[in-house]
């Protein structure tokens, strides 16, 4: 039986992935258009377009187990070919063995990996400029970061309105960085959000023109110190297939905690 609710029970399920997860513990504790749980091995939690649906399960889930979760997503519309999960990579195998069965496809988007930052290392090289918190005057460029960021990914894409109302909530926290150059030109994105004892690094983007030249590598060092010095573990997900920027997040200490994958 599930419930369309979450409570402690649901918390201290996610406490053994709290890294691949951490993102589904912030979210589920919010506005969601679905939320399920049975509180003991299995919680569903999608809060919208175009948002992926977080399924989380325990990690020795039977095959029982997993046909339940292909079920619920069945019955409640997801498996309509517009929708994306974010899974452990057991799940995901069973999801792709019975949508075949059913006629359709999944397959692997995204292989994810969930880092975290106990002891950072300042970079080898520096970058000329420094670091910027965003301030309302500079809600339109965010603006533009946040669309460019978005399309190069191809994830989560919104029109210009949908990015304006995020830009001013990342503004509001406080937790919005830019680094500009010696120039002044504002170069590279970075933000945090805490939830519990840890916060998440995000919306790191280089414009495509200042990319290679370490201001993305010395953004992300810094709000990582900001997250430290505020008193949270720094944690980030990455694209297990991007090597350059992984190797990047593990030169300033980040560590491996963690893998998931993203299917679609």
């Amino acid at each position: 039986m599930t419930d369309t609710y979450v409570d402690e029970r649901d918390y201290k399920l996610l406490e053994t992935d709290k890294y691949t997860f951490f993102v589904l513990k912030r979210i589920m504790g919010g506005a969601c258009k679905l939320l399920l749980s049975d509180h003991e091995r299995l919680i569903l939690c999608f809060t919208g377009q175009p948002f992926p649906v977080w399924i989380w399960t325990a990690d020795d889930a039977s095959e029982e187990e997993m046909e339940q979760a292909y079920r619920l997503a069945k019955e409640n519309d997801l498996l309509d070919g517009k929708h994306h999960f974010n899974i452990k990579y057991s799940l995901a195998e069973y999801f792709i063995r019975r949508a075949a069965e059913d006629g359709s496809e999944l397959k692997i988007i995204t292989n994810m990996y969930a880092y975290d930052c106990i002891d950072p290392v300042r970079p080898d090289t520096e970058a000329d400029g420094g670091i910027y918190r965003c301030e309302m005057k500079d809600l339109e460029e965010l603006v533009d970061f946040l669309d460019s960021f978005h399309k190069e990914l191809s994830i989560d894409q919104k029109d210009i309105s949908g990015y304006r109302e995020d830009a001013v909530e990342f503004i509001q926290t406080g937790n919005m960085y830019l680094w500009k150059d010696a120039q002044g030109y504002s170069v590279a994105s970075c933000k945090y959000a805490p939830t519990g004892d840890m916060a998440s690094i995000n919306l790191v983007f280089t414009r495509p023109a200042y990319r290679r030249k370490h201001y993305a590598e010395n953004l992300v060092y810094q709000v990582t110190m900001k997250v430290k010095e505020a008193g949270y573990v720094p944690m980030l997900y990455t694209d297990a297939d991007y090597v350059a920027s992984n190797a990047c997040y593990e030169k300033i200490g980040y560590v491996l905690r963690g893998k998931l994958c993203t299917i679609g």
